[in-house]
């Protein structure tokens, strides 16, 4: 098959297409002839060396694919073979072929192309995990979403608004802000123009956000916990803005404010499984319906992944960007 490879961590010109046997599913696992691959910010720190992959991943870049499932191994109730599937793997998506847990994959939403079916798993299972399980997100609520015309941005602030929650996002440029507005954000903040703490302390008459996703860390961290509402829940996923923040501990006592985070990737098959069983029954009749959709910036042949992680990397792209195989 033919599969991208990292020559050497560094720039986008480290990728490079090869030729490899396929991979084979162990028990519990399905063979995937995949379709399309979306691309994930993971993908360029695994590329750059600064995200290993866990212990018994491929080291193949790419962690969700969509495609037809050509192999069942083991004692497996679904997928089974023939069956179009999309599925968030542990890496092996950017190649013409991956090996996925059977538990890991689910049906192509009724309506959507594979394509569109390869933006989902990373950015949904993320988001679901994250905003609904560990923040808690109640209908009334209000959400807030740091990089709201990301693949993680956008597809929050639609699980937001379709569960009831008063949404807000921040972005930055006045193009994307009108992106995140359309796909449902009450307001999003210009963070190059404005403060988003001042504007949307403004716009909750001084109560704060009761949920708060950051993917940037850094000096957020603090603005974060001056906005959070009381028995607030701030929850971190990326580090955009560095690792590090010296953080004043009092208004988290006071406000009673949760400050937590994860990583998908090295979680156990079980707990990513128990993730994709409650998105087919909340979130896939959503997407049947086309009240939710996963939003595409642009396609590339797999043989132009660095083009997609150039782009990426440039952060001019409002959405997913997928690799067509």
């Amino acid at each position: 098959m033919k599969y991208i490879a990292i020559k050497t961590p560094g720039g986008p010109e480290v990728l490079e297409v090869s030729d490899g046997p396929r991979p084979e599913p162990g028990e519990g696992q399905v063979l995937i002839k995949v379709m399309a691959a979306g691309v994930n910010r993971p993908d360029l720190m695994q590329r750059a060396g600064r995200y290993p992959p866990p212990p018994g991943a491929s080291v193949i870049p790419g962690l969700e694919v969509a495609g037809e499932v050509i192999e069942v191994r083991g004692d497996v109730a679904a997928p089974h073979t023939g069956d179009l599937v999309c599925a968030l793997v542990t890496g092996g998506g950017y190649a013409e072929y991956t090996v996925a847990e059977a538990g890991l994959c689910l049906p192509l939403p009724r309506g959507l192309t594979p394509v569109q079916a390869a933006a989902i798993p990373e950015t949904f299972f993320t988001v679901w995990s994250n905003v609904f399980d560990r923040g808690r997100l109640k209908a009334g609520e209000s959400f807030l979403v740091h990089g709201g015309a990301s693949g993680i941005g956008t597809t929050a602030i639609q699980l937001a608004r379709e569960f009831h929650a008063r949404v807000f996002a921040t972005a930055g440029s006045a193009e994307k802000c009108r992106a995140c507005e359309a796909l449902g954000a009450e307001q999003a903040i210009n963070y190059r123009e404005q403060d988003f703490v001042d504007v949307l302390l403004n716009a909750t008459a001084g109560l704060g956000i009761d949920v708060i996703l950051d993917m940037v860390a850094g000096d957020y961290i603090n603005r974060n916990i001056k906005l959070a509402a009381e028995d607030g829940r701030i929850v971190v996923i990326a580090t955009l803005a560095g690792f590090n923040s010296e953080v004043n501990i009092l208004p988290v006592m006071i406000k009673r404010l949760t400050l937590t985070g994860s990583t998908l990737r090295p979680r156990p098959t079980a707990f990513k499984a128990a993730i994709a069983a409650n998105l087919k029954q909340h979130v896939w009749p959503l997407l049947a319906s086309g009240k939710i959709k996963p939003v595409i910036h642009q396609t590339f042949t797999l043989e132009d992944a660095s083009a997609a992680h150039r782009l990426m990397e440039a952060d001019l792209h409002t959405g997913k960007l997928v690799l067509t195989i």
